[in-house]
């Protein structure tokens, strides 16, 4: 998989110009999410990490991401991008993530000077949103598909913050096949060229683990595995497969002629579980994964 808008050296330019990194992650994926030439660059530089769409993600696991990144010596912030409420305190975490910065100027005399941030995340984190939010107006675009950022543009909040807002930025490839999969999960990656199917079916797989009432609860289906037949030649599907057949069933994915309409089952489960509606459900814990 080879994708990338936004490329490592003018990111690394534009590191020149600013103070301090906002990096927005998925709160679903704290980890996965993260691109890791991001994490790399700028170490000297202020950070800031919101864990957005947290309203979506484990209450539990937000806590414990939450923790785990601040021991990392970053600022750390659970945020829903689309509520202004959850963004009060972008403010503040920007000033005390900058202090030593903001004193070195006050000693030099130089006073007023806007912190410079530099907005950065991975496609579909809802970047745009959160600028547009903390914004209080439309200055970024907007859209529930990867890449909608194409440019970059500078934002002046107020006198004490300016933004820099960048295309949204996957590495040239995953090493990770985990976390290729999770970013698909979430839809950082296009549809068009994943096999949604076979995804629905990981999907499936680690919900029964970790969320084992997730589809019964939302489809009105029986998690129990089903026993043959006797007599039948059939050969049994697998765990996954006969819960995505119950999912089909359950939504009348039927195909003219009456076969089931597994795409169709699958978008409907990976779209249910993107807008939330299996259940608040982070995908990777902290200490599986730092």
């Amino acid at each position: 998989m080879d994708i990338q808008w936004y490329p490592g050296h003018m990111m690394e330019e534009d590191l020149k110009l600013v103070d301090l990194i906002i990096e927005l992650v998925d709160a679903r994926i704290p980890f996965s999410s993260r691109n890791p030439d991001i994490r790399g660059m700028g170490v000297s530089k202020g950070r800031l990490i919101i864990l957005n769409k947290a309203d979506l993600a484990d209450e539990n696991l937000n806590r414990l991401w939450l923790d785990a990144y601040r021991e990392q010596g970053a600022q750390v912030l659970l945020a829903d991008s689309r509520s202004k409420a959850s963004l009060r305190q972008v403010q503040p975490l920007v000033q005390e993530a900058c202090r030593e910065k903001i004193e070195r100027d006050r000693r030099k005399g130089i006073k007023n000077r806007p912190v410079r941030a530099m907005v950065c995340g991975i496609p579909n984190v809802g970047k745009s949103t959160f600028i547009n939010s903390i914004a209080g107006r439309a200055s970024a675009k907007t859209g529930n598909r990867p890449g909608v950022t194409r440019g970059r543009q500078w934002i002046r909040l107020n006198k004490s913050l300016e933004l820099l807002d960048t295309p949204g930025i996957l590495w040239p490839r995953f090493d990770d096949p985990q976390a290729g999969e999770r970013l698909a999960m979430i839809g950082s990656v296009n549809d068009t060229i994943l096999n949604t199917e076979e995804l629905a079916l990981r999907l499936i797989a680690f919900l029964t683990e970790e969320y084992p009432e997730a589809l019964p609860e939302r489809y009105g289906i029986s998690a129990e595995p089903e026993e043959a037949e006797p007599g039948t030649d059939e050969p049994a599907l697998s765990r996954e497969a006969e819960l995505l057949r119950r999912i089909a069933v359950s939504r009348n994915c039927i195909l003219r002629g009456g076969d089931l309409d597994w795409a169709k089952a699958a978008g409907i489960l990976l779209d249910d579980f993107r807008g939330g509606k299996l259940g608040r459900i982070t995908l990777e814990a902290p200490q599986k994964t730092l």
